[in-house]
């Protein structure tokens, strides 16, 4: 009888937390190695937040929290939905866990039966389709393309849902490819899950506050009213409060599913850490102004990184709306030859020999099921993302 759980032969470990193992790894070795894998801002959390986190600790909130979220936190959460998305949440709605993937899987591990299909556009963040295999549940992967921005069509939602689909999974702006939906296109994507009232909306909306230019951030329930009793809309701390480390996602929804998911999260690992909860609540109550000083400097970077690669021999990086990714081809390279020799068979060669020839680290876009592209996480100074991009083209540049 074999001693390791079936479900783990269907789940693959992720590539963006190997390419940062193996970037760490190359450091710690002595070399030159740039690492544009992790995506982590790079800035600070504000010092507001930090002090709320500190004062709570002092006033000795450091107890079990409640399953889902300490009040404050469940309002200030139902308050945020409001002031900023225009929906209308209780804070019972609501539920506090620890990051967003934990949201994501208490919600998967929730609703989804054997035989249950998710459908998860292509490219995906690599832990979507592993989760609904470890839910019991089958992903089912509609397509893009870099000639529609990697976004979703309402043709390609149509032609994948089936009588079997139980969850569409939104994620804008993506990761990886910092696509975000305008409000026309989630109209649109709106009317074709309208015509299907069994399939439930899993939005992922993560990087909300990250988008440029004069892109304005919607989510779909928004958009559409009549999805408000099927969506789960899901958000967290993580990125635009740079407070990655301190492990806070959440969500508000229809009550049956909240409940149902502290059921799961009862038995699974309780509240998340009051510590952290009440730094949440400073950061979701306090000062906003710093996200937009952020949101200019992560611009600033994107338009460099995206200026650079498309400088760079066989690359084409189209420029994304949000998030702090981009996601260029290099279809134009697959074939040609290092100047050892090696071939460039696909793209996750590509990210192999860059690493090793010239130090950057970049995810392969097969990790993410689209290729011939990589991801570059821009999340870091604008010093190490001139001298990664001038090494990408000396690096495209060698290949014959």
């Amino acid at each position: 009888m074999a001693f390791l759980a079936d479900a783990l032969s269907r789940v693959k470990p992720s590539a963006t937390i190997a390419v940062t193992q193996k970037a760490r790894e190359l450091k710690n070795a002595g070399r030159d190695i740039i690492g544009l894998g992790a995506g982590e801002p790079d800035f600070d959390t504000p010092d507001n937040i930090k002090n709320a986190a500190i004062e709570a600790i002092r006033r000795g909130e450091t107890k079990y929290p409640p399953v889902s979220g300490i009040m404050p936190l469940r309002e200030a959460i139902a308050a945020k939905f409001k002031r900023e998305n225009n929906l209308d949440y209780k804070p019972e709605q609501t539920i506090v866990g620890t990051g967003g993937k934990h949201i994501l899987f208490n919600a998967l591990m929730a609703t989804l039966n054997p035989g249950d299909e998710v459908i998860i556009p292509r490219p995906y963040w690599v832990s979507y389709p592993e989760m609904v295999a470890l839910c019991g549940g089958t992903p089912i992967f509609a397509e893009t393309s870099i000639a529609n921005g990697f976004k979703l069509t309402p043709e390609a939602l149509d032609k994948v849902i089936t009588p079997k689909t139980k969850w569409l999974v939104m994620n804008s702006p993506s990761n990886p490819s910092g696509a975000a939906y305008s409000q026309a296109e989630l109209r649109a994507l709106a009317d074709v899950l309208l015509k299907h009232p069994h399939v439930w909306v899993l939005t992922d909306d993560m990087y909300e506050h990250l988008t440029y230019g004069d892109f304005i951030f919607k989510t779909i329930a928004e958009v559409e009213p009549n999805l408000y009793e099927r969506t789960l809309t899901m958000n967290g701390v993580s990125k635009a409060y740079a407070m990655t480390g301190w492990r806070i996602g959440y969500a508000a929804g229809p009550l049956q599913l909240i409940k149902a998911m502290d059921m799961i999260q009862g038995q699974q690992t309780s509240g998340t850490s009051t510590i952290s909860q009440w730094a949440s609540v400073e950061a979701l109550n306090g000062p906003q102004d710093f996200i937009h000083k952020n949101k200019a400097i992560f611009q600033s970077r994107r338009d460099l990184v995206v200026s650079m690669l498309n400088q760079a021999r066989g690359i084409s990086c189209p420029t994304p709306e949000g998030a702090f990714y981009v996601y260029p081809s290099c279809a134009d390279l697959i074939g040609k030859k290092t100047q050892q020799g090696k071939v460039i068979e696909n793209d996750e060669v590509f990210a192999s020999e860059l690493l090793e020839e010239e130090g950057v680290a970049v995810v392969f876009g097969s990790a993410f099921g689209l290729g011939p592209n990589f991801r570059i996480s821009y999340a870091t100074s604008d010093a190490l993302l001139e001298e990664a991009c001038t090494r990408i083209q000396r690096f495209t540049a060698s290949l014959v």
